[in-house]
């Protein structure tokens, strides 16, 4: 029963991250990409202050640790939402799902060209056949981008952000719990978006009636985006480790997808689909969930 619980944690966990995507779009129809931010920033910041209340996470920072708070805040959600909500403007919901998707694959490469790590074959053919899907899905028959290439790149610079923001917490989550970090890191994006917010959108923002629609989805990007959403990840983390939870992240652009057709009308052709397969089994074959074990050699460094 408990691995019920562990594996529905990391299930809904992707679920939530799925549609984050169709509830952001929904909220451009009302605000701008930093405004949206700035306000899912705030909101999340209050609700975790809450849920950290309730749940006795509450924890003393260290004065030594606010400078790698702050590197780490720069990484996400500064960077991170700042690239992915632009990029999110300009191309369809499940696209920037599948760009985003492609975390986990970039992660072994990272590590071998910043800290050495061994990779396997297994991530180079994963890595290899993912960007061919993404090709796929970008490019028709006749080389025409069928997505925005300012949308696509800018999406990849929140997957380098993700990557970025990994390695700047790794230490901090030696010495903090999950709430406390994200907490703090949430707050300062808060004030970095702020200047941003206040020079390019304020004036939109207060020209907007918010509807129930806007109020609802904000709340909904808030409470289940940036709270519950990492909370259950948190869970399955903790339960099935980096390698097993982060295989879960292949099912988010599946959810978008099918959340996008049914809230937004998000229309497919042969060619997303088969895009999105591709990318999906290069996900899950750079991941080690294809048994292609002749394939999984190690390949060193050249020095």
């Amino acid at each position: 029963m408990k691995r019920f619980y562990i594996h529905g944690a990391a299930v809904g966990a992707m679920l939530l991250f799925g549609l984050t995507f169709v509830w952001t779009k929904i909220v451009f129809k009302y605000y701008g990409p930093i405004t949206t931010i700035f306000v899912r920033l705030l909101l999340s910041f209050i609700i975790l202050n809450v849920l950290s209340f309730f749940l006795k996470k509450n924890q003393k920072i260290n004065r030594k640790d606010i400078l790698p708070f702050a590197i780490s805040a720069l990484a996400s959600p500064f960077f991170y939402f700042y690239f992915e909500n632009y990029g999110l403007e300009l191309v369809s919901p499940t696209i920037a799902a599948i760009i985003v998707a492609t975390i986990p694959l970039f992660s072994p490469l990272a590590g071998y060209i910043f800290m050495k790590e061994k990779l396997s074959l297994l991530n180079i053919s994963g890595l290899l056949l993912s960007t061919a899907g993404i090709g796929v899905m970008m490019i028709d028959k006749n080389l025409n981008f069928q997505a925005d290439p300012k949308g696509v790149l800018l999406l990849f610079g929140a997957v380098a952000a993700a990557i970025w923001y990994s390695v700047a917490t790794k230490k901090l989550s030696e010495r903090y719990n999950t709430i406390t970090i994200v907490k703090m890191q949430n707050i300062i994006s808060f004030f970095y978006f702020m200047p941003f917010f206040f020079v390019k959108e304020y004036q939109q923002f207060i020209s907007v009636v918010p509807t129930t629609e806007l109020i609802v989805t904000m709340l909904e990007l808030a409470l289940f985006a940036s709270a519950i959403a990492f909370i259950l990840f948190t869970y399955a983390l903790k339960n099935l480790g980096v390698g097993k939870s982060n295989l879960y992240s292949n099912l988010i652009p599946v959810f978008t997808a099918i959340f996008s057709f049914f809230m937004i009308g998000e229309q497919f052709s042969m060619d997303k689909v088969l895009g999105m397969f591709i990318v999906l089994v290069g996900l899950m074959l750079s991941q080690g969930s294809l048994n292609f074990s002749f394939m999984n050699k190690k390949v060193k460094k050249v020095s």
